[in-house]
């Protein structure tokens, strides 16, 4: 595999031609190039697995010759003719994947799964598109580099960058990971304009060179503002296909209940996590079901559920942290799967998921124009719709509101950077922000 060996001098941002591949487009083209690419300047360089002296003769059926690139190297030197038959003609066409973090640990864990068809489908061919930063770059071609000897059939090409406007075009699907941890001392408003700058830019470039009908599950942190931020600079992009990822506070719910009741945890159904991705979210047990009996009719211990079920959720990845020294990382990853999977697979009858959603429309009653965690469903075609058959309670409402006024708060702290003028920063005292912002 080429790869751009870039000097420590290297300041600029890469230009498209500077794009890594990683595999060809296979699907719908007879004659595909490998080949390395130019030098980006005098100081960089290629390396390749493949040395020179070590290129064998093609095998039967195939083409092999230089290239008028004077530097290439080993496979990617040889120009292939794909016979008709040797297409994959059962596979579905090409799609686009932009992960930005994706030199980070979630990422780690969440590409491979990608790459292996677990999430799409075993007939489903994947084009990677990878975004970083320059300090992250060479961490990035290595990620490339283990992709490539994974092997994955099903993953035709990869690319690294580190302009959103490079790694967004024509993207299907946005993962957006990346995000700045919140450092010593660093208050919480300002973690919200740091982060809040990186994803209003990165809802631009959405907004100029995605597919029209991009999703996009925004994960880093604060993830609801965050996707507030972006879709509101990506107006182009249907709020709808906006997404905070909810799912590992709904995942660790189930989790809590199976634990309690004495099942397993796939007897756990109908768990909505309400509000923010903070400590004043709400897991829903009053909805919730095990076994198709309502929670509060299994678990006989109201106490419990009100208080400590409700704590250990919101506190989990704080418990995480103290036991592993880091934050959650192969779980986020699990819980980015199951949020792409619960919108390209139809849900199971009478069931709902949770998702951080825009609530314009929302039949609940929560206050307009934010990205709130609702329960959806969807009939598999990656769209969803809110869930109407649900009860409150005066506990279930109260702590919903709290939620809601978090939230309000974000987004007056954020107001410069979603066109509302000069912000307002006046969040509610004490801080509910998630250890792995931290």
């Amino acid at each position: 595999m080429a790869v751009a060996e870039l000097s420590p001098s290297y300041k600029t941002q890469l230009k498209p031609s500077q794009i890594l591949p990683l595999s060809s487009r296979f699907s719908g083209h007879r004659k595909v190039t490998l080949q390395a690419l130019p030098r980006a300047s005098r100081n960089t360089g290629i390396r390749c697995s493949v040395a020179p002296n070590e290129v064998q003769t093609p095998i039967a059926g195939h083409t092999g010759g230089k290239t008028s690139k004077p530097e290439c190297y080993g496979i990617f030197c040889l120009t292939y003719d794909l016979k008709k038959e040797e297409e994959t003609k059962s596979w579905k066409k090409l799609i686009t994947i932009a992960v930005s973090g994706a030199a980070g640990m979630i990422s780690n864990h969440l590409l491979f799964k990608l790459a292996s068809g677990l999430v799409f489908g075993p007939d489903q061919p994947i084009a990677l598109k990878l975004l970083g930063s320059e300090k992250s770059l060479q961490a990035l071609e290595g990620v490339a580099m283990e992709l490539e000897d994974s092997l994955y059939p099903l993953l035709r090409e990869v690319s690294i960058s580190i302009d959103p406007y490079e790694v967004f075009q024509d993207a299907e699907w946005a993962l957006l990971i990346g995000a700045k941890p919140r450092g010593p001392g660093m208050e919480r408003a300002g973690l919200l304009d740091i982060n809040g700058r990186i994803y209003a830019e990165q809802g631009k470039a959405l907004n100029a060179v995605a597919s029209p009908n991009v999703k996009v599950i925004v994960v880093g942190n604060p993830c609801n503002t965050n996707a507030l931020i972006c879709l509101k600079n990506a107006p182009n992009i249907p709020a709808k296909n906006f997404h905070a990822l909810t799912r590992l506070d709904e995942n660790r719910a189930k989790c809590q209940l199976a634990l309690k009741a004495g099942v397993f945890y796939d007897k756990v159904s109908n768990m909505t996590i309400w509000g923010n991705h903070s400590t004043t979210q709400v897991p829903d047990f009053l909805n919730a079901k095990i076994d198709g009996i309502p929670v509060k009719e299994v678990i006989k211990d109201h106490k419990w559920l009100e208080e400590e079920f409700t704590v250990k959720v919101q506190k989990r990845g704080g418990a995480l942290i103290q036991k592993w020294g880091r934050s959650s990382a192969a779980s986020t990853a699990v819980s980015i799967v199951d949020a792409i999977k619960s919108l390209i697979t139809p849900t199971p009858p009478g069931d709902w998921f949770s998702s951080g959603v825009y609530t314009n429309g929302n039949p609940y009653g929560i206050a307009e124009d934010l990205v709130f965690s609702m329960p959806c469903r969807s009939k598999g075609d990656g769209d969803y719709e809110l869930v109407t058959d649900v009860i409150f309670d005066d506990y279930l409402c109260r702590r919903i509101k709290k939620s809601e006024e978090e939230l309000l708060a974000e987004k007056r702290c954020t107001a410069h950077l979603i066109g509302e003028g000069i912000a307002v920063c006046d969040l509610p005292a004490g801080d509910t922000m998630l250890p792995g912002e931290m």
